[in-house]
């Protein structure tokens, strides 16, 4: 195996494409179609299926790509290095953020990045801490801001600080004019929540196992925007971070009102992977980053109890 071949596989992989690979590579998609073949037949695997749909990954393809997609990285990084050392810093850097800080941060970081750093290449990937927390562990992602707790991740981890949950109800449900409002009436309303798997749902399962409560989940969401799309059809209350509905709040869609003390709510952790080298580019949008959560909660935008 050679650099060039597992760097065009791991293209491919990613793309589910030869067409987009070829693109994003610069190389004719026949030379890629080579390499690929090359390193079939070296492997004695298949390590893709062909099919309508394009290039997906067979078993074989899914191991090689889960032991050498942080390998490749950390190459490519360390070229990035070199080159940056004389001159400007470049590179790609590949950030993970949950949605809820998503829709906060990613257009602001992006506009710094491009402003400050026009030779580093942002890649913004927007999902739920548990897939982040795959990619970070396969090396396939350099940094991911997700929820905590921050402990037995196996993860390299900084506390970002913690983010308040509210009440989050449709226009007219009057939570605007109660401002504030027992978690044991909000655990009695009939609820739009996310699946078991996600921490969210978990960590309002836990508080109202605490107190006995059974939920009334109504309609289940893994899709952030699909959750604030199902209460502002009147399908149910939620719980959220206030930062994360402020647009829909100020355009009278959404409601939302505090929650009595105890008020739950979430560690935010900056995480990368274990032993990894980091890069100079990293590093510059790690600081970015910080910058913009500290700008967001001195405008207003986030509330946030900064670590």
């Amino acid at each position: 195996m050679d650099l060039r071949q597992l760097r065009t596989f791991s293209c491919v992989a990613e793309l589910g494409s030869l067409s987009k690979a070829s693109d994003t590579l610069r190389v004719a998609q026949p030379a890629l179609s080579r390499q690929i073949k090359l390193l079939e037949h070296e492997l004695r695997a298949e390590l893709f299926t062909r099919n309508g749909r394009g290039m997906v990954l067979t078993e074989a393809g899914r191991l090689l790509l889960g032991r050498t997609a942080g390998i490749v990285r950390q190459i490519d990084q360390i070229r990035d290095d070199i080159q940056s050392s004389g001159g400007p810093p470049s590179g790609r850097v590949v950030l993970g953020l949950v949605p809820t800080v998503s829709c906060v941060l990613s257009a602001r970081l992006a506009r710094r990045t491009v402003e400050s750093f026009p030779g580093i290449s942002l890649c913004i990937v927007e999902s739920y801490s548990g897939h982040l927390m795959e990619w970070l562990h396969r090396g396939e992602m350099d940094l991911a801001v997700i929820y905590g707790p921050s402990s037995d991740l196996h993860l390299t981890v900084q506390s970002l600080g913690r983010d308040d949950i509210v009440a989050v109800g449709p226009r007219g449900s009057g939570l605007a004019q109660k401002k504030q409002i027992d978690i044991a009436w909000l655990l009695r309303q009939r609820l739009v929540l996310p699946s078991h798997s996600h921490g969210l749902r978990a960590l309002i399962e836990h508080a109202a196992a605490k107190k006995k409560l059974k939920l009334d989940v109504q309609v289940e969401a893994d899709s952030f925007r699909v959750l604030t799309s199902l209460v502002e059809e009147g399908l149910g209350y939620t719980l959220l971070p206030p930062s994360s509905v402020r647009l829909e709040v100020a355009d009278g869609r959404l409601e939302t009102a505090r929650i009595s003390r105890p008020a739950p709510s979430r560690e935010l952790t900056l995480a990368s992977p274990l032993d990894h080298p980091g890069s100079k580019a990293i590093t510059l949008i790690t600081t970015l980053l910080r910058d913009e959560i500290r700008a967001c909660c001195a405008e207003g935008l986030w509330e946030i109890t900064l670590a």
